[in-house]
């Protein structure tokens, strides 16, 4: 029997009226095949009811739990997963992890967008500087950083153990100053997170402080290049054991991220019919060879996910009377 497969697909819809209207024309015939096929899954992941203070976007979370690592919104240990899977120093059940990430910020008269930190264009050995620059800052408040990438820290210390931060995907290209005043001022959080977020705001004014005027960015500017005057902390947490292997790792189909995040929707349709014409194609094949599957589709809401299993005579008869188009059920997501 083949083995299950797994599909998790990001972006699949969003609510923006072109969005919609561009799905209304959008077909798709193998993704209703199989939205007939197949049977809704329990729901685990909550819908988001306040967009705008979500810390975690769905697919970030159904992805994660595909992958066996806690869910929590703004709390998925990305950065201690990490850590076990590079077997780093000092690894442990207790220990908390993050990534730090260099980034730029355009300040404008009303807004501080956070850009691509791909744009800082850092080489490993600028990285290695501005390491050494801001590390005994961080040491201070019991922050140990690594290199992993000259785009990418990983740092570990008590603070990060209940530090609740948006990911970098859900803050990049946005204005700051709203996740920023969010999580100082948020009253769900506990006192403990409260600290940490706090300490977190401080350093990182004092790590700006510390870069405003440095020749580390006159250098830069001087090379024609936008100064590092930003970090961005994200995947924080402590992961209590190794995530457990994976025989057959999920697949995450990302080809729509790109055109959806631009708003640029007959890109984004052309990126879907790729992607029914291909992966979704051959997971139908796959279900006709009697293979087990699962499929979620990831929106700026929820994700909702479908998997082989037996259905009743009702559900067959219901979907054989009115089967439901992925333009319906994308309303959802």
């Amino acid at each position: 029997m083949p083995h299950p497969v797994e599909l998790i697909v990001p972006y699949a819809a969003c609510q923006t009226p072109a969005c919609q209207e561009t799905l209304q024309a959008l077909a798709l015939p193998h993704l209703n095949r199989l939205l007939a096929r197949l049977s809704p899954a329990p729901q685990p992941l909550a819908a988001i009811d306040e967009m705008d203070t979500s810390l975690s976007l769905p697919h970030e979370r159904a992805w994660a739990q595909a992958l066996g690592l806690p869910d929590a919104n703004g709390h998925i240990p990305w950065a201690a997963g990490y850590a076990y899977q590079q077997e780093l120093a000092g690894i442990g059940p207790d220990t908390a992890w993050a990534f730090i990430t260099p980034c730029y910020w355009q300040v404008g008269t009303d807004h501080i967008t956070l850009h691509d930190p791909a744009q800082l264009q850092l080489t490993p050995q600028d990285a290695q500087t501005l390491l050494e620059l801001v590390s005994p800052w961080l040491a201070e408040d019991g922050l140990q950083l690594h290199l992993d990438t000259p785009g990418r820290w990983l740092a570990h210390g008590p603070l990060l153990a209940e530090l609740p931060m948006p990911s970098l995907e859900r803050v990049q290209g946005q204005d700051v100053r709203h996740w920023m005043q969010h999580q100082g001022q948020n009253p769900h959080i506990s006192a403990t997170q409260r600290r940490a977020t706090q300490v977190w705001q401080r350093l990182h004014s004092e790590l700006q402080m510390l870069l405003y005027t440095h020749p580390f960015n006159d250098a830069r500017q001087d090379r024609g290049l936008v100064p590092v005057n930003a970090f961005w902390v994200h995947g924080a947490g402590c992961l209590a054991t190794p995530p457990a292997a994976i025989t057959l790792p999920p697949q995450r189909l990302d080809s729509l991220q790109t055109a959806a995040q631009s708003g640029d929707w007959p890109a984004w349709a052309s990126a879907w019919q790729a992607l029914d014409a291909g992966p979704l194609a051959q997971l139908l094949q796959h279900i006709d060879a009697g293979g087990a599957a699962r499929l979620t589709l990831c929106g700026e809401r929820a994700a909702l996910t479908w998997h082989t299993a037996p259905r009743s005579l009702g559900e067959r008869l219901s979907r054989f009377f009115r089967p439901r188009s992925f333009s319906e059920i994308s309303k959802a997501l």
